[in-house]
């Protein structure tokens, strides 16, 4: 994970209780802090890594509104996080929230480390971690060749050759990025066609170094004391290549982080919501990649905050009224 040095150790109120918390610092939680702090009502956001999310691994941010020039991910995490803190929101990193309850009025947030606090609301806003491929060893060699954060790890295989895996967006911009860092790119997708936007996919043609291995899925991977080969399979023929790679990085979709909530969720985990981001527990919202039906986009995830910080903020007033 990027160290962001800016980001600084929280020091928080001793009684641990605010009117609301949001759990997650991605673009969704962040924006989520900026309409309830600045509604004046006292706001937590706890974060598990550092604030910004996956924001921190883009490399170049191009259809957020207001960037022309396009933007990188740590510029935009960083202009954020200045906004929520200039409302007097306080953010907690390196926390990771393993459990959400209800007691009496309020909704009780407990951490891996012991620590608990409670608040009248909570919007949860986790996001989603990379989905695996699911074969033998691909633990064994995460970190020793396997990755899946081209931005992050893509300048130790300079000059090497290396594999991508995917069809999306995620996996074409990082072909695109190690274009310009290794040797040699095969870029492997399960279908005919990637799902990608256009404009990224046509942006392939300009490397000579990227080669396509479509309608094919990855058998297995070997290496002693790191990752060597790769064997991919044709989904037509079921004939198996042997690729000798030193890296691969993995981009086959995102898992929602909701294992520590208990409210309804699909067969994928994302939490469901109502019109309101409401959750089928009343006073927790949901917002961005973690509920059911986002886009996974900036744009709709900036959006979910503002959605779910709006009626959390009528929530609060409502339980206030009774209190």
């Amino acid at each position: 994970m990027i160290e962001i040095s800016l980001f600084e150790f929280e020091k928080l109120d001793e009684e641990n209780e605010y009117d609301i918390i949001i759990v997650g610092a991605g673009i969704a939680g962040l924006t989520a802090a900026i309409y309830c702090a600045r509604a004046g009502v006292k706001t937590l956001v706890i974060e598990h890594n550092e604030p910004g999310g996956q924001l921190l691994l883009a490399d170049i941010i191009e259809n957020y509104p207001g960037f022309p020039e396009g933007i990188s991910g740590y510029e935009l995490s960083k202009r954020v996080y200045e906004q929520v803190k200039k409302f007097g929101a306080k953010i907690l990193k390196n926390h990771k929230v393993i459990k959400i309850y209800s007691q009496n009025s309020y909704k009780v947030v407990e951490c891996e480390n012991g620590k608990k606090f409670k608040a009248l609301a909570i919007i949860i806003a986790t996001g989603s971690k990379p989905r695996k491929l699911g074969i033998e060893n691909e633990d064994r060699f995460i970190g020793k060749g396997i990755s899946y954060c081209a931005i992050c790890d893509g300048y130790f295989f300079k000059g090497k050759d290396v594999a991508v895996v995917g069809g999306g967006n995620t996996a074409i911009t990082y072909a695109l990025y190690l274009a310009n860092i290794a040797r040699k790119i095969y870029l492997i997708h399960r279908r005919k066609e990637f799902r990608a936007e256009k404009i990224l996919i046509d942006r392939l043609k300009n490397y000579e170094n990227i080669s396509f291995i479509l309608n094919s899925v990855i058998e297995k991977i070997e290496g002693k004391e790191k990752l060597e080969k790769i064997y991919v399979k044709d989904l037509e023929t079921g004939k198996i290549s042997e690729l000798k790679v030193d890296g691969l990085f993995i981009a086959i979709g995102r898992v929602p982080n909701t294992e520590f909530i208990n409210v309804k969720k699909d067969e994928e985990g994302k939490i469901i919501v109502n019109e309101n981001l409401e959750t089928s527990e009343p006073g927790i919202f949901a917002a961005g990649d973690c509920r059911k039906g986002s886009y996974e986009q900036l744009t709709t995830a900036a959006s979910d905050g503002t959605i779910a910080a709006l009626n959390a903020l009528k929530y609060i007033e409502k339980i206030k009224a009774k209190i």
